[in-house]
């Protein structure tokens, strides 16, 4: 008997790509780059799932996809971030003011360092708040920033608070910290994920750069959740330069023999 057939480098790229939040966070972001990313975002070979920038960009990011005929591409802005210590009231304004803006979901940070600290009440509160302010239409990511929390128990912790309050998504991290997405933080996150019935989705961010990079998670997923579990609905990848890297797959497939 034969064994069946691996897919193609270009077939897992393409379904990469449709998991993708196509990102950038940088303090040197201006509108241009923002409109690039934007275009970046319909490549030749299927839209990406989502992109994410900063909230003032969020409408420039919105104007741009739909003038492109990308309406089905989300948009999506952080709040409470990078740190996560913001004022409850002013982190609910700064949701508030996002979604005005024309986000469709929120990656919210979690207050990881009152939790590191014994302090975890508030958390409950303010993903609640900024759940309800996101209904049914937009989705809630809390970024748990997993690499600062460093213990799995914590990370625990953080997950089933975040699910409880309401979160549509966990995820990993902001990007922005010496230590971002690991395997080890994404099985604790889905396990949780599985554990509360497996309606909430996971996203992995930060370090994530190559196909094969993004298939560490895939794999992950699909080993706790099933592989019809992995769809945009339920699993993103968070990431900028991971876009190169599928793109020249794809490109690579197109090319004659």
């Amino acid at each position: 008997m034969t064994e069946p057939q691996l897919p193609s480098r270009a077939k897992r790229a393409a379904r990469v790509l449709s998991l993708l939040d196509l990102t950038s966070l940088n303090a040197t972001d201006d509108m241009p780059h923002i409109v690039q990313l934007s275009r970046q975002a319909m490549t030749p070979f299927g839209e990406v799932a989502a992109v994410c920038v900063a909230p003032r960009f969020v409408h420039v990011a919105r104007r741009t996809l739909t003038g492109f005929g990308g309406r089905a591409v989300k948009v999506a802005s952080v709040c409470n971030f990078p740190g996560g210590d913001g004022r409850p009231d002013e982190v609910v304004e700064e949701v508030r003011r996002t979604l005005a803006e024309g986000a469709d979901e929120i990656d919210l940070v979690y207050p990881w360092r009152a939790l590191k600290e014994g302090r975890a009440d508030g958390a409950d509160a303010l993903i609640r708040a900024c759940k309800a302010l996101c209904g049914p239409y937009h989705r809630l990511k809390v970024i748990l920033e997993t690499g600062e929390l460093g213990d799995p128990e914590l990370i625990r912790a953080a997950s089933l608070t975040a699910i409880a309050a309401g979160a549509d998504f966990l995820k990993t991290s902001t990007g922005k910290v010496p230590v971002n997405a690991t395997p080890e933080a994404a099985r604790v996150m889905l396990e949780c994920i599985a554990e509360s019935g497996g309606q909430v989705g996971f996203k992995a961010s930060g370090g994530i750069r190559t196909l094969e990079d993004a298939e560490v998670y895939l794999r992950l997923a699909a080993s706790i959740l099933g592989d019809a579990w992995i769809t945009p609905q339920h699993l993103r990848i968070g990431a900028s330069s991971l876009l190169d890297d599928l793109l020249k797959a794809l490109g690579e497939a197109e090319q004659p023999a």
